[in-house]
């Protein structure tokens, strides 16, 4: 089945039912979306895109974005996800590396000024006009194993991976959302975080294909601002990550008699856990049904740890939900006993089989049928997971992966730095912050911190940005080496 399926079946039987609503007071039907839908994935293949070709998505959180999450894969072309933030040098690098043909983008972004073995699509008044000239033709006769959209990850090397997920993959995730979070016709999903990111683009185009209505409130925004739009649209899930659902536990007011959400009946979160006082509290004065997902971009849905699941539990990160299964294996992928930490792997009918043309990678990560997410956990008598720390030093900002390589990078290019190790720094507000380690040439002691912050700031998308940088005389690593990063990290305790 071609998901877009769902879309047409949605607009012929709830014409006039919402399919977006945003914070400007802009309602689209089913009717509307469908049509809009149809009309942009026939101007995308009058313009020369084919099947299968990979085409970025530089846009903001609109319902322009909407559309094009849906257009592309009738079209029978590849979903390539980008952030909007990010500067011309990382667009650059993400096209190039996963080959696109076209890039669909905001009027005057300044990737324009960028040449490349891609054509750019300028989503602007042009474009209403010419799609509003379009004479739909097109069928939905894809394979459901055709690539709908290539998820961006990023290996121990800060090489972007790209798992490329099918629609029939993408289906099975759905089927987890249905059975888990319940997404329906009747229910108003609140997109208040980026769409780029996995979590919200996959509820968003879940929304939809349920035939229910995506209420769209991008940041930034502060969090009264999230609760009146709520409220006044009677949102019924409600997505945030960890630091954004610490910003919403600032306000005040609130009882369990009177919530001060109105309308909500499930919230939900992934990515950095909170503590088990902030999930009580939230429970209490936001919505009863809180629920936790762990999972990954590359293998989808793994566990989720319920509202209603025991205390003694708390620190876990759940059961498997629907379809999953799970392990623990040591180092030779041998099942481990009850209770003993390993390597967790899973499996589902949604996880990714192989990364965008990067073998190596693939083989370390997919085997037999099993995603490994390079994390380390352990299983209980009773089936929760309970994680214990990760395979490589991945930093998890605000639920956000951040991969210290590619900063690293960026940090020793600048040429007083030497060498460079960036670390996951404990952080209340985001789960963890970014710290950077330099070593300066000797030739460049009188370099400045504010300098090479400088440097980051026009190379890098703010949220990597280090919080601190820190200029040391000596980076100490091993026998082989290889920099000891967790004697880095211990200098952080003592701040």
């Amino acid at each position: 089945m071609n998901i877009c399926e769902a879309i047409e079946k949605n607009a012929q039987r709830r014409p006039d039912h919402p399919a977006i609503m945003d914070c400007n007071g802009d309602v689209m039907t089913y009717s509307e979306y469908w049509q809009l839908v149809n009309s942009w994935a026939t101007a995308l293949q009058n313009k020369g895109i084919g099947a299968q070709d990979i085409i970025g998505v530089n846009l903001q959180d609109t319902s322009n974005h909407l559309i094009a999450l849906y257009a592309i894969p009738l079209s029978g072309a590849v979903i390539l996800p980008m952030d909007w933030r990010w500067t011309n040098n990382e667009k650059i690098r993400i096209l190039r590396h996963f080959g696109a043909r076209f890039v669909l983008s905001e009027p005057k972004d300044s990737i324009f000024n960028v040449k490349g073995p891609w054509k750019h699509i300028e989503i602007n008044k042009s474009w209403e006009k010419l799609v509003c000239v379009q004479q739909p033709k097109l069928d939905l006769s894809e394979s459901v194993d055709s690539p709908l959209v290539l998820a961006l990850s990023s290996g121990t090397t800060g090489t972007p991976k790209g798992p490329m997920i099918t629609h029939q993959q993408f289906l099975a995730r759905f089927m987890i959302y249905f059975i888990t979070v319940g997404f329906s016709e009747r229910d108003r999903f609140l997109c208040a975080t980026p769409l780029y990111f996995g979590g919200c683009r996959g509820y968003s185009m879940c929304t939809l294909f349920a035939g229910g209505t995506v209420l769209l409130h991008p940041l930034p925004y502060e969090a009264f601002e999230l609760l009146t739009f709520a409220n006044n649209n009677l949102a019924t899930r409600l997505f945030l990550v960890p630091t954004l659902l610490r910003r919403l536990m600032n306000l005040k007011g609130g009882t369990p008699e009177i919530p001060l959400f109105n309308s909500l009946k499930l919230l939900f979160s992934t990515g950095a856990d909170l503590h088990e006082a902030e999930r009580n509290e939230l429970m209490q004065r936001f919505c009863p049904r809180y629920l936790n997902f762990y999972g990954s971009t590359d293998g989808g849905g793994c566990s989720a740890l319920m509202w209603d699941d025991p205390k003694h539990v708390s620190n876990s990160v759940g059961r498997p939900v629907f379809g999953v299964s799970i392990n623990i294996v040591d180092e030779f992928d041998l099942p481990v006993p009850v209770g003993v930490v390993g390597r967790i792997r899973y499996r589902h009918p949604g996880t990714a089989n192989a990364y965008y043309k990067n073998k190596r990678e693939s083989e370390k990560t997919f085997k037999d049928g099993w995603y490994y997410p390079g994390d380390l956990g352990r299983l209980d008598e009773q089936g929760y997971l309970f994680l214990a720390g990760r395979e490589i030093d991945l930093i998890i900002r605000g639920g956000v992966n951040i991969y210290p390589n590619e900063i690293e990078d960026i940090l020793t290019s600048h040429s007083a730095i030497l060498e460079a190790a960036v670390v996951g720094w404990p952080s209340t507000e985001f789960g963890q912050e970014i710290a950077a380690f330099v070593l300066l040439n000797p030739k460049e002691k009188h370099t400045q911190v504010s300098h090479i912050e400088e440097h980051c700031r026009q190379n890098l998308a703010s949220y990597k940005v280090p919080r601190e940088i820190f200029l040391i005389d000596e980076m100490p690593k091993n026998g082989v080496g290889k920099v000891l990063k967790r004697k880095l990290s211990d200098r952080l305790d003592s701040l």
